[in-house]
């Protein structure tokens, strides 16, 4: 008889491209302890070729804001329930969902119902809004994996297994980044500042800020002649997307898109004008300044402000417990406040900036944990001290 922690089957369910990584990156690791395991879900490219089985296309699940969302229902659903069906009746030793909140808690909250070990990688934040949501997923979630340290509290206040494994993003990026050797590989001139613009890597990200950002770069030109600007794209969509509002703006700046490259360019530029979400993340790891910019649709918005219970968004200023950078949410994201930002930066005193510098490097150091290694260590040292049996698969 095997040993009772043999994990011969793990189902695992990421549901953009953030979660794709850290999938991929998981899946790594665990295939090095268990290599004989087979690993199915749904992923991208990323975690298909670290040998999951991807049983949907991920982007059936990248949808961002309540009304998208119940616009998809319908389809979410049925995936959800053909998921639930298939795992009841062949049980994986292990599921596992990498962020999608919405998707993966309840279909983690099915499967433990029949004794599957679940893990839910990517803390829901619960911490910023609809904090009953603790409820279901202390029903639903037998280990969670944080990414980050303040989001441990409200799992141990509720005896929820978890660890913090710290961000794949501050392994990868290094500590410090060399403008000069950035813009060398975009084949940019060395002696011109540039400010990179991202409006997202979401469809209703871009639809929304396109535009604010646009203008924006017109007030920075007229004050700042001499700055150009550089923009990387996520994907094809993307670019498709923000070209159709570059091309419907009149009198606008000369715009070099980038296909993807996003590090890179942000490590070439100034200062980032961009969308909040996990590249807030990144702008902080490769240590540059940045003004965060976030709309909603109308209705999803007001659904959400009742909802908050956090009156920031993004990483930087959670991590610090500061308003370490500025940010311009919904009404307040026009061109206007957000050239007052970009400004501000640009013609700021270097004690500002060295500050930020500090908190910037502080936390690079404190999420650097090796987390696909460690995050795989945890699980394999949790699973076996559930004293499970293995099933005969």
């Amino acid at each position: 008889m095997k040993e009772a922690y043999q994990i011969k089957k793990i189902a695992i369910v990421a549901g953009e491209s953030s979660g794709d990584i850290l999938g991929a990156g998981l899946i790594r690791e665990l295939k090095k302890k268990y290599p004989e395991a087979s690993i199915e879900g749904i992923g991208g490219e990323l975690m298909e070729a670290q040998g999951c089985r991807s049983l949907y296309p991920m982007d059936k699940l990248a949808v961002m804001g309540i009304v998208p969302i119940l616009k998809r229902l319908p389809e979410l659903l049925k995936i959800r329930r053909e998921l639930a069906r298939r795992w009841r009746k062949n049980p994986p030793d292990l599921f596992i969902g990498v962020d999608a909140p919405e998707f993966n808690i309840g279909l983690a909250q099915k499967l433990k119902l029949v004794g599957i070990k679940t893990i839910h990688y990517v803390s829901p934040s619960v911490w910023a809004w609809r904090p009953k949501r603790i409820f279901k997923i202390k029903k639903a979630v037998d280990l969670m994996l944080c990414l980050f340290p303040f989001e441990q509290e409200i799992y141990n206040k509720h005896f929820i297994d978890n660890t913090c494994v710290g961000h794949t993003l501050a392994d990868e990026i290094p500590l410090y980044t060399d403008k000069s050797e950035a813009k060398a590989s975009l084949g940019l001139d060395e002696n011109t500042r540039y400010i990179c613009v991202m409006p997202g890597s979401r469809g209703s990200e871009v639809k929304y800020l396109a535009e604010d950002f646009l203008n924006t770069t017109k007030l920075v030109k007229q004050f700042y002649p001499e700055i150009k600007f550089i923009a990387p794209m996520a994907n094809d969509a993307r670019k498709e997307q923000f070209q159709k509002a570059i091309d419907a703006a009149d009198e606008l700046p000369s715009i070099k898109l980038i296909d993807g490259q996003s590090r890179t360019a942000m490590a070439a530029s100034e200062l980032i004008l961009m969308s909040s979400g996990t590249a807030t993340l990144e702008g902080m790891l490769i240590k540059r300044p940045m003004v965060v910019a976030y709309r909603f649709g109308g209705l999803s918005y007001r659904i959400y402000k009742k909802l908050l219970i956090i009156d920031t968004y993004s990483i930087p200023n959670l991590l610090t417990g500061e308003t370490i950078v500025p940010e311009a949410v919904q009404d307040e994201c026009t061109p206007d406040a957000l050239f007052s930002e970009i400004r501000a930066w640009l013609d700021t005193e270097p004690e500002r900036w060295e500050y930020t510098l500090q908190k910037f490097m502080e936390w690079h150091q404190k999420l650097r944990k090796n987390a696909d290694v460690y995050a795989a260590d945890y699980i394999a040292n949790w699973y076996s001290k559930q004293n499970i049996m293995p099933r005969d698969k």
